[in-house]
């Protein structure tokens, strides 16, 4: 038995890393898993290679392998109504039902605030936290329609209550995104439904392994980098998985007492 038998749920960025890892864990605890992915460039300020349509067919291979069921589809959070098709083709799919969302799609950029092109900072907050938004807003009438409760779970970043030098856009959204969360905690509440955001640090994926620009950033300026310390030095990313447990965790009823939470998965990053 899984701790979500007969469940469904939507994930998005799914086409590798942390969603990836998601796709294949919830299912994995029986849940039925619509995934989207922009699989594309998002904007031209990313330093490192970006999603593709083939990553997220291997998700969908990855799922299916292990008995897991899947509908995916191509979708860019700052489009509605592309999220709304692939999700709409996914909870007829699966019955009807929708009782777990995983909002985890976000891009990662770096620069100085006032060196940042108004393009550049828009994207961040377009995907990183209007992508949210957009998320939630596309997916809630379907769980309220099937009037099972359900858990929304929000990938948020220990940026999203430290801010990061060299990030502040990146800080801004994610801080934002503990905004939505926490107020559409006390909004869905009524319906039995939770929400929760999650705060890694760094994860290893092409994210974090991959990004040039951080690296050349960090080193013009070496007194950056005392905020980017942990209190677990002989760990210096977590693996997808980890931040699975937590996913897993709040999407099921382990959590049931659980809403409004910021769940820190950070090798203590927020204390230092």
């Amino acid at each position: 038995m899984g701790l979500l038998d007969g469940k469904v749920a939507f994930i998005t960025g799914a086409a590798r890393g942390q969603g990836r890892s998601h796709a294949q864990r919830l299912a994995q605890e029986g849940a039925a898993i619509i995934a989207v992915d922009v699989a594309d460039r998002v904007s031209q300020h990313e330093g490192y290679p970006p999603a593709t349509a083939a990553d997220l067919k291997e998700t969908v291979k990855l799922v299916e392998k292990n008995g897991g069921r899947i509908v995916a589809g191509t979708a860019d959070v700052r489009d509605s109504e592309a999220l709304g098709q692939v999700l709409g083709q996914g909870v007829a799919e699966f019955g009807g039902r929708l009782d777990v969302v995983v909002a985890n799609a976000g891009v990662v950029s770096w620069g100085r605030f006032w060196e940042m092109s108004d393009e550049q900072w828009k994207s961040m907050i377009d995907v990183n936290l209007t992508g949210v938004w957009r998320t939630l807003k596309a997916a809630v009438p379907h769980m309220l329609a099937a009037g099972n409760g359900g858990s929304i779970i929000t990938i948020s970043s220990v940026a999203g209550l430290k801010s990061l030098p060299g990030q502040a856009h990146y800080s801004a959204a994610k801080h934002g995104v503990v905004g939505l969360t926490k107020s559409a905690a006390i909004e869905l509440g009524e319906y039995g439904i939770r929400v929760n955001s999650i705060h890694p640090w760094g994860v290893s994926t092409v994210m974090a392994t991959e990004d040039t620009h951080m690296g050349e950033l960090l080193s013009a300026h070496p007194n950056y980098g005392m905020s980017y310390a942990s209190a677990l030095p002989g760990l210096p990313l977590a693996e997808p998985d980890d931040i699975s447990d937590a996913v897993v965790y709040l999407a099921s009823e382990l959590s049931r007492a659980v809403t409004g939470t910021q769940l820190t998965v950070d090798m203590g990053a927020t204390k230092m």
